[in-house]
């Protein structure tokens, strides 16, 4: 008896890796004693996330919020990362059906009634990494790696988040080197709040939630609304949206050689040689996303 599942009827990349198709399970949802536990369940693939799983976060994220009975949020991921980011082989499985955009649903996280914490083990890479920095708190296990890697890609940032929670210098050494950093450094720099060792990561973030649910409701979305409108009159809001920047338009129109070389390299030779030509230069020990 074998709990492995079934790949024989999974799609794969070039070079032969399965990869899962879009399921009902791919975001878990379950409440109690006032804190709702979302989890990203794709853990074959280290929670990449794709439409399916934004359409399903969003369906959580309803569920919490019209439950009276839930104060808290915990966001974290199955298995062994929290998110390797953009699933950049979501096109194996084409999905037609509606669904908000990330950004949209990161966004609702940003201004979402309830505290969410985020509870980050493994990688949280590129919208991963943006997905832990739009929620209220982020807790870090010790083996927690965190970081902007999508400029490795040739591609712009999701989410304008990172340069709000760690200031200028940091941030343009997150989303220009796209380098990946540990959680001790993330600490420093501000992407998290706490770290604690690995096998204390869920009930760090399960004391932290019962701290906010124990606490006047109606209070504390006054402070994180407060926390949050300091930063949107700072320009949160116009910098998430820059992609309507008309001063933007011919940098965000500019076809990228390097770049669309390394995704050529992905949809014809597979995920190896794609990890290996994004890497050159980087030791970053099986970085995804």
């Amino acid at each position: 008896m074998t709990n492995e599942p079934d790949t024989s009827t999974w799609k794969q990349t070039p070079d032969g890796i399965a990869v899962p198709p879009p399921s009902p399970d791919d975001v878990l949802y379950e409440a109690a004693d006032g804190v709702a536990r979302i989890t990203l369940n794709r853990p074959i693939v280290l929670n990449a996330i794709n439409k399916n799983v934004i359409r399903l976060l969003d369906r959580a994220l309803d569920r919490a919020e019209n439950d009276d009975d839930v104060r808290a949020v915990i966001l974290t991921g199955a298995g062994r990362a929290f998110s390797a980011g953009g699933d950049l082989w979501s096109s194996l499985y084409p999905d037609d059906d509606p669904a908000p955009s990330s950004i949209d649903v990161m966004m609702r996280i940003w201004s979402f009634g309830k505290p969410v914490i985020a509870a980050v083990r493994g990688h949280a890479v590129g919208q991963g990494c943006e997905l832990a920095g739009v929620c209220d708190l982020t807790v870090a296990s010790k083996d927690a790696r965190l970081g902007e890697i999508q400029i490795r890609h040739g591609f712009g940032v999701p989410v304008l988040i990172t340069p709000f929670l760690v200031g200028q210098k940091l941030a343009k050494e997150v989303l220009l080197l796209g380098e990946v950093v540990g959680a001790q450094d993330a600490l420093r720099m501000g992407l998290v709040n706490r770290v604690v060792p690995d096998a204390e990561l869920d009930d760090a973030a399960d004391e932290m939630a019962r701290k906010l649910a124990a606490l006047p409701p109606s209070v504390v979305r006054l402070n994180k609304r407060l926390v949050n409108l300091v930063y949107e009159q700072m320009g949160l809001s116009d910098a998430v949206g820059y992609r309507d920047h008309e001063a933007l338009r011919e940098l965000l129109d500019a076809e990228d050689q390097v770049g669309a070389g390394r995704q050529r390299v992905r949809e014809e030779q597979g995920w190896s040689a794609f990890k290996r030509e994004r890497d050159r230069g980087y030791d970053e020990g099986g970085a995804s996303g």
